[in-house]
């Protein structure tokens, strides 16, 4: 093959003409839309997702065969139609007209080629393999993958427009964390870490990225929440890409709301990519479902350091309760619930260090599971599990602590 020259175009609001009407031609056009063209289809008929996509209005259709002028004022022509003759003739007025013309028959007869493309935020990278798209694909697949997890290097290097990215790190295990918030990870200039964030992902992080404490362990916080607030803030006005990095999700009692309502109101792009919840996850990893057929049809999942926790309710509820945050006064809130009518004898399973190596689970009943815990030294972080459930992690998950 002669030699390539790549090149990006930017067809938004430009005419781009599609001669075909099947699958092939397709796939075409949904790229092409996604690009931002003016598309308009040359066929006698249309496969479902185009005469989908013409129904709704996201494209012009010309329900006939090819004809001479339909090129007029395209800048780029896509030939599909599975007939040599008629892709023969497209070509041939394409040459003439000085149109780019991409042939879904015969790349070596075309002007202009579709590179199999990967993608990741403002990152493109468009992969041609001599002619051999089967190669392209594969290439393609490989280097998405490394662009999804923060496999290459995707931090800008450029000034640009700052962002504040709200990332759920996952219960703890550094491998349960989204491919999205590894990507993000790979594209932050600031990273705001909580204490019980997948902190081993930090040494993935180039040298040059600034790494701002922002933990609270019970009566030590390194900053306030309006500190936190006002340093993304700060920092993406800056121009800078900010990574908010928490544990488990961060819109289960870590305080993410307030954080996206601070971004908002100060008119700062933001973007929240969920985690895996400590609350689900932590007892999942100890074979304790939160929910189990014929055992626990609901969860309820409560912030136990909260001094307006209405455990009267919550001693009343069906189904499991999920304590976060609970262990150092672990015997107070049994107590309480035991004191509004809840059976001492209910189950109790305390998950330490959930979805980590030194994970370990400790059992008892709401009547001792306090004493269980002081004498196995039980310490945060850990969940506490209330319920039936509980007493599936003999059954699940293997072996554990009875104090």
């Amino acid at each position: 093959m002669s030699p390539r020259h790549p090149l990006l175009l930017d067809l938004a609001g430009r005419r781009v003409v599609v001669v075909g009407g099947g699958p092939v031609a397709a796939r075409r056009t949904r790229g092409l839309l996604a690009d931002g063209a003016d598309v308009h289809v040359v066929a006698p008929a249309l496969c479902e997702d185009l005469a989908d996509l013409a129904a709704a209005g996201a494209l012009t259709w010309s329900a006939r065969e090819y004809a001479p002028g339909d090129l007029d004022g395209a800048w780029l022509v896509h030939t599909a139609t599975g007939e040599r003759r008629a892709d023969d003739a497209v070509a041939a007025d394409a040459e003439v007209s000085r149109t780019w013309c991409v042939r879904a028959d015969d790349a070596a007869a075309s002007t202009a080629w579709t590179p199999a493309v990967a993608r990741a935020g403002d990152v493109t990278v468009a992969v041609s393999a001599g002619g051999d798209p089967r190669r392209a694909v594969a290439l393609r697949a490989a280097l998405q993958l490394q662009l999804d997890t923060g496999g290459l290097p995707l931090r800008r290097r450029r000034a640009g427009r700052g962002h504040v990215t709200l990332v759920g790190g996952g219960p703890g295990d550094p491998g349960l964390i989204t491919t999205r918030g590894r990507r993000a990870l790979a594209e932050a200039d600031v990273v705001v870490v909580d204490r019980l964030a997948p902190r081993a992902l930090l040494d993935e992080l180039e040298p040059d990225v600034e790494v701002v404490e922002a933990g609270k362990a019970p009566h030590a916080h390194t900053l306030t929440q309006t500190e936190i607030n006002r340093l993304l803030v700060e920092r993406a006005r800056a121009g800078q890409r900010v990574v908010r990095l928490k544990g488990g999700d961060p819109f289960v009692l870590g305080r993410g709301g307030e954080e996206l309502a601070a971004c908002r109101q100060a008119g700062v792009d933001v973007t929240v990519v969920p985690g895996v919840t400590s609350a689900i996850a932590v007892p999942g990893a100890a074979g304790v479902p939160v929910t189990h057929r014929d055992v626990a049809r609901q969860v309820t999942i409560v912030s136990a350091h909260d001094a307006q926790t209405d455990w009267e309710t919550l001693a009343r509820l069906r189904g499991t309760l999920v304590l976060l945050m609970g262990v150092a006064r672990l015997g107070e809130h049994m107590a309480r619930l035991t004191s509004h009518g809840l059976d001492a004898a209910t189950p109790v399973a305390v998950v330490e260090d959930g979805t980590l190596p030194s994970q370990r689970t400790t059992l008892g009943t709401v009547g001792d599971i306090a004493e269980r815990a002081l004498a196995v030294g039980v310490r945060n972080p850990a969940v506490v599990v209330v319920g039936a459930v509980a007493t599936l992690a003999t059954t699940l998950g293997g072996v554990a602590s009875r104090g």
